[in-house]
């Protein structure tokens, strides 16, 4: 026997509470709950009260009547007579507190005999009202109005029918039927130990049903569980006697896995293991979830079922598993909730009215159906996952599919089991083979599995732990030993998934330097987790979900919880656990820990976990004292069989003094700390109960955290809304600054990256994001719901109003830019931006579309001007929104609008990059030199537009016009122009200044310079030319050309500085300003590839764009060179020219040479030939460009420079002076060169057109 347990541990259950009718208020309807009065009396809701609860207060949990009134019996009071079913029913429920902390609820309703006649006659008068206007309608020709009433359907079949036998269907008779009403007993505890409350409860409901009294009364046994049995202590079991058996129930250690009490054997059988996977990523990415079903307990499993296995995570928004009927106005609440909603059985999911279904997780659980948001990411390694799964469900002989069968089975099978209770002294233990043959008759699948199994050699009967310890018997029933196993072989499973993937989580925390004072007050400015440097790790199939995943709040809770806590001692029970875990699996893995593999690694520890739960069972630890009789008064604890009485609340209101564990000291203490310590005392006193919060430390956009549950004036729901509002603009706040910091990377460079751009797969999850905060700010206090988008449903009202205003559309400004006229801005239109989207046919949903319309303002740098116009229509926005939206507080709405506005200041191509196959217009212009007018120009010009999605091909140019149009699938970001002519007419010379392209829908214009002449015998004899080009920006961003971002090219380095000049004015550099261009020429294409593969930029431009490679290697050749007389230039292709005649008759010769020599010569002249043998008409510097990045791609470029060093041409073309003549620079250059080696090139097709090497 042993009762002294530790103060830290307290009472098994808080308190004991009976609700149900109270007849001295009599019938009162509960109109919240929603019911029509057009259901028959018996089918209509009526408000329950708290009957009664035993003891009045606990300190440390204080009773909250309107909560638990509202939870115990979520529907109300229901009515039955003899004729109905009435077998008890029982549910679980959660009461979270502001602070985040839970209390469980386990009730148990069951129907009662109503004994008072002022009932009885009531309920007449109600049926003789409801007939008589069933009959009035009956007797109408229009059909009745009341489908949903079941029991009212078979009188519309008959032609007139009468009154009284309309009354023998839908009735209830004073005289004839016995009327029955619902009651409901309740434990409120601070754990969720549903399996023990659940017993405790049908044995008392029993005694009170069964023929003869129980031993005891009563009230012993409530006393007993509410004062004498205590929480079983971290890592043991405990055994208490209810009124007919041993109630056992055991806790994990601080080693183990949290408590948890619900089977998830029933969850998989409901919704198949692809749902739950979905569901499950879903809550990890912190979309609403909207379970609905007609069982409240289903909905409480799913739920806890979810979150339970987000370990070591922890749902951090509003948590309602059942909704009360009477707040069904928490579905408008803007922010991420995991709600459960009770169905009828009888309305379909279409006559749902949901406020917001953009960003919704809609989840049937009767129907074993889910309805998932648009481009949901896949979880990583889902396949591997759902088959290992499935074979820990398998060995249970649970299919992976959802099987209806099975769900009603396990139904009929719980029944079975309360059943027999009654003559089953053993406490309900039934043997195994009932339980397989029955479910085997019910289900031919799990049949089928198991012969499957069988054949495999896998014994289904689970092993007892009878076969170690041969003298030990389990001490609960065999489908409960069941349950425990199958939910820790599944927890496991999931538990190990992230234990995998965050392996090397703690390399990346960012530990603050500061106090924990400073860093709570800077919480939201601070960065906890090197995101980048994260995902730079991880497999590229993991990274839309991962980078989804780490900008939730339970992830920045998980790491902050992480930073407060240094050393063991403080750390928080998960965090505890996962750390323990993570440390093992490093062990494990001898690799280095930060190089990640997609390699899907197994659950290894199920066993051992399994075995210590096994190892409780079998052998208890406590045993708690027996129920006794109490110092009741003789005459009390009497009560008449059939009714749950009203227990004496003198002999239940105060435990027994002497109980050490009985009364929690702490919670006085608690109160004199500050908050931020009351958390962490809280989480290490009651690890389990107080599921971390540390919500001081970071509150982004979730002011409003847990509903309170009472019955809502209206001056509580306005302040509600406020605080959505709030929360809202608070949200916006930190997600425009969260998306600017990453986009200018400065964070990055602060924690000593260099530069970062934003990653491609980052940008999308961000602009997601602020996609759905878009959507939830445009849902909240919409009047009437249209389609699945309220911001498209909103544009589309302001279209239509438009357009009946205006046949031309209004507000066309023109936009600055520096293009000059040639290329006048497109006009600013709202309306045209979204015929764009319509005209898009890939684009199907509203959803859809309203992403894409914020994309497309996104990248137009509109998004914030486009919303003013839209909301500017006051008498648009006074129609469609109440009075409390968002939408409607107009200086939050501002603030709003003036944060989007920060995105003005980076460059997004959110549109572009993620609709690669929609037709997009270009507009091409050339502009030639204003100098030398192109009047005379005879020629026909051509060009050929290449982006990094596609290329044109070639396009014939009017030369008179020198402009085109047309249309083309998108070419993403445009790249390279080729240009020419084809050389006709008497004067076919021609300078061009620049080529301007621009694309119709984004409005994105690109400057391709050129400043170079077309044509035979002028300039290097070229008749086309391959321009790079830039984004051109507006004037004032082109000052300052650090804040143009992603940086298409590296970041304006030392050569800014030293060429000023205009590039067809050869500058002239000293050898150290050369060395540094080629370092940083070199450096920038390094970078390229050390970024992941979806943020880099146009290797083009690093190649052949301004200060690239091929000017860096120019500059190289040009150092030095002898220019032969005046009026003639040299080009560095005649000195390659010379020196490949030179290597040529060097070979022919056989002048002895090692072998790699003459590889090298055999290569260098091989391609030299090539090039010269293209038919395309290039000129000199285009061969030598084009021989340098075919040489850079073949890593042949430092073999050439050492060639050419040598070469006696060069003694003879070059100054003594010269780059070249100088050993030690030459060495150097070519060190530098290497580095290219590593690096696999990949040439853009307009690059090396006609050459077939």
């Amino acid at each position: 026997m042993s009762t002294g347990f530790s103060s830290s541990s307290c009472r098994f259950a808080d308190y004991f509470v009976t609700c149900g009718l109270d007849t001295e208020s009599g019938l009162e309807p509960d109109e919240l709950s929603g019911e029509n009065f057009e259901q028959s009396p018996l089918r209509r809701t009526f408000k329950s009260k708290v009957l009664a609860h035993y003891p009045d207060n606990v300190e440390w949990n204080p009773f909250d009547q309107d909560a638990v009134g509202m939870l115990c019996m979520p529907k109300g009071l229901s009515f039955r007579t003899q004729t109905d079913i009435r077998e008890p029913q029982f549910h679980s429920f959660i009461i979270t507190r502001e602070d985040g902390s839970r209390t469980y609820g386990f009730a148990l309703t069951f129907f009662e005999e109503v004994t008072s006649k002022q009932i009885c006659s009531a309920m007449q008068t109600l049926y003789h009202m409801h007939n008589a206007e069933q009959y009035d309608i009956l007797h109408t020709p229009p059909t009745p109005r009341s489908p949903e009433d079941t029991r009212s359907t078979p009188q519309q079949l008959l032609a007139a029918p009468s009154l009284s036998r309309l009354q023998r269907f839908n009735s209830y008779d004073i005289s004839r039927d016995t009327l029955y009403v619902s009651k409901c007993i309740c434990l409120i505890t601070p754990m969720g130990f549903a399996h023990a409350c659940r017993r405790v409860l049908e044995q008392l409901h029993q005694a009170v049903t069964s023929p003869q009294p129980p031993p005891l009364p009563l009230e012993s046994y409530v006393y007993n569980v509410l004062y004498e049995v205590p929480l079983p202590p971290a890592g043991r079991s405990l055994k208490f006697l209810g009124v007919y058996g041993p109630v056992v129930c055991q806790r994990p250690s601080t080693a183990e896995l949290p408590l948890f009490d619900f089977p998830l054997q029933e969850v998989f059988e409901l919704l198949g293991v692809e749902n739950v996977l979905q569901l499950f990523t879903c809550a990890l990415l912190e979309i609403q979830i909207l379970l609905y079903s007609q069982h409240y307990q289903r909905l409480m499993t799913v739920a806890e079922s979810i979150t339970a296995l987000m370990f070591p995570f922890q749902w951090q928004h509003v948590y309602v598993p059942i909704l009360p009927a009477s707040l069904l106005h928490f579905l408008d609440a803007p922010v991420p909730y995991l709600m459960g909603l009770h169905s009828n059985g009888q309305d379909d999911r279409t006559k749902l009215e949901l406020p917001q279904e953009a960003n919704l997780c809609f989840v049937d659980i009767d129907n074993h159906f889910i309805e998932l948001p648009e481009d949901l990411p896949q979880f990583p390694n889902k396949l591997e996952f759902i088959q290992e799964i499935s074979e820990v469900l398998l060995a249970f002989g649970v299919s992976s599919e959802a099987n209806p069968q099975c769900s009603e089975g396990l139904g009929k099978l719980r029944g079975f089991r309360s059943g027999d209770m009654a003559s089953d002294k053993r406490n309900g233990n039934l043997a195994g083979s009932p339980l397989n043959s029955y479910l085997l008759r019910e289900n031919q699948t799990i049949a089928r599995l198991q012969a499957l199994v069988k054949r495999t050699g896998v014994s289904l009967e689970k092993v007892n732990c009878e076969s170690e310890q041969p003298d030990s018997k389990v001490q609960c029933d065999e489908e409960e030993m069941k349950m425990h196993q199958l939910n820790i072989r599944v927890r496991e499973v999931f538990a190990n998934r992230f234990t995998q993937m965050f392996s090397d989580y703690e390399v990346f925390v960012i530990q603050s330097s500061q106090d924990k004072e400073s860093w709570f007050s800077n919480r939201d400015q601070m960065q906890n987790f090197d995101k980048a440097s994260f995902l730079s790790d991880q497999p590229e199939p993991y990274l839309p979900f991962l980078s989804r995943f780490l900008e939730t709040q339970m992830f920045a809770s998980f790491i902050d919880s992480k930073i407060l806590c240094h050393d063991d001692e403080d750390k928080e029970h998960t965090l505890r656990v996962f750390d323990s875990r993570v440390d093992k699996i490093r062990m494990l893995n001898v690799r280095t820990p930060t190089l990640r593999t997609s390699m899907y690694q197994k659950c290894t520890n199920i066993d051992e976990a399994e075995k210590a739960i096994e190892m409780r069972l079998c052998k208890i630890d406590h045993t708690a004292l027996h129920p006794h009789l109490l110092d009741m008064k003789i005459g009390q604890g009497r009560y008449e069989p059939g009714f749950f009485p009203r227990l004496q609340s003198d002999v239940l209101s105060s435990g027994p003094t002497s109980n050490k564990w009985a009364k929690r000291s702490a919670p006085a203490q608690w109160r004199r700390k500050d908050r931020q310590k009351q958390h962490a005392e809280h989480l290490y006193l009651d690890n389990d109960q107080r599921e971390k919060y540390i919500q001081e430390a970071r509150n982004l956009g979730t002011t409003l955290r847990q509903p309170k549950l009472s019955n809502l004036s209206p001056s509580v729901i306005a302040q509600t809304n406020w605080k959505f509002v709030e929360g809202l603009l608070k949200e916006c706040r930190n997600k425009t600054k969260r998306m600017l910091v990453e986009k200018m990377g400065r964070e990055a460079v602060e924690l000593g990256h260099g530069e970062v751009s934003i990653t491609g797969v980052e940008e999308n999850t961000l602009i997601a994001s602020l996609c759905d905060l878009l959507e939830r700010i445009w849902s909240h206090g919409l009047q009437v719901k249209q389609g699945k988008s309220a911001l498209w449903s909103h544009l589309l009202h302001y279209q239509e109003s438009k357009e009946k205003r205006d046949a031309t559309p209004a507000g066309l400004e023109r936009r600055k830019s520096d293009a000059g006229c040639a290329m006048p801005p497109l006009k600013v239109s709202l309306i045209q931006d979204m015929r764009h989207i319509q005209n898009i046919s890939e684009i199907k949903t509203d959803v859809g579309k309203a992403r894409a319309w914020v994309r497309l303002s996104m990248e137009k740098k509109l998004l914030s001007r486009h919303l003013k116009h839209l909301l500017s229509e006051h008498e648009l926005t006074k129609k469609l929104y109440k009075r409390y939206a968002f939408l409607r507080c107009d200086d939050e709405k501002e603030q709003f609008l003036y944060h989007l506005l920060s995105f003005n200041a980076v460059d997004y191509f959110c549109f572009t990059n993620v609709f690669t196959t929609i037709m997009i217009p270009y507009h091409v212009v050339i502009i030639p030199s204003k100098k030398l007018g192109g009047s005379m120009f005879t020629a026909n010009p051509w060009v050929c537009v290449s982006g990094e999605l596609a290329e044109t091909g070639v396009l014939q140019v009017p030369k008179n016009t020198l402009e085109i149009t047309f249309e083309c699938q998108n070419l993403g970001k445009l790249t390279t122009v080729q240009m020419g002519h084809d050389n006709s007419g008497l004067y076919a010379k021609w300078l061009v200044e620049c080529v301007m392209v621009r694309n119709g829908i984004t409005g994105h214009t690109y400057k391709f310079p050129c400043g170079r002449w077309l044509g035979k015998g002028v300039d290097d004899g070229s008749l086309e030319r391959i321009l790079v080009g830039e984004l051109a920006t507006n004037t004032t961003e082109t000052e300052d050309r650090m804040c143009r971002t992603p940086p298409m090219q590296q970041s304006p380095g030392m050569m800014r500085r030293f060429v000023t000049i205009s590039p067809n004015s050869k500058p002239k550099l000293n050898t150290g300003q050369i060395q540094e261009g080629v370092g940083e020429a070199i450096n920038g294409i390094v970078k390229h590839f050390h970024k992941p593969e979806k943020e880099r930029g146009s290797l083009t431009l690093l190649l052949c764009g301004e200060y690239g490679l091929v000017w860096a290697l120019e500059q190289v050749f040009q150092h030095g060179f002898k220019s032969p007389r005046l009026f003639k230039n040299v080009f560095i292709w005649d000195f390659l020219e010379k020196a490949q005649v030179y290597f040529e008759s060097a070979e022919q010769s056989q002048v002895t040479q090692d072998e790699n020599w003459q590889m090298r010569v055999r290569h260098f002249c091989h391609f030299m030939r090539a090039i010269n043998s293209t038919p395309r008409n290039i000129g000199k510097d285009g061969k030598f460009q084009m021989l340098v990045c075919l040489g850079a791609r073949d890593h042949l470029l430092h073999h050439w420079i050492a060639l050419l060093a040598e070469c006696p041409i060069t003694a003879q073309m070059y100054e003594d002076m010269a780059l070249l003549k100088d050993h030690s620079l030459v060495n150097s250059l070519i060190r530098v060169l290497q580095t290219l080696q590593e690096f696999n090139i990949t040439l853009e097709a307009s690059l090396v057109k006609g050459i077939g090497i």
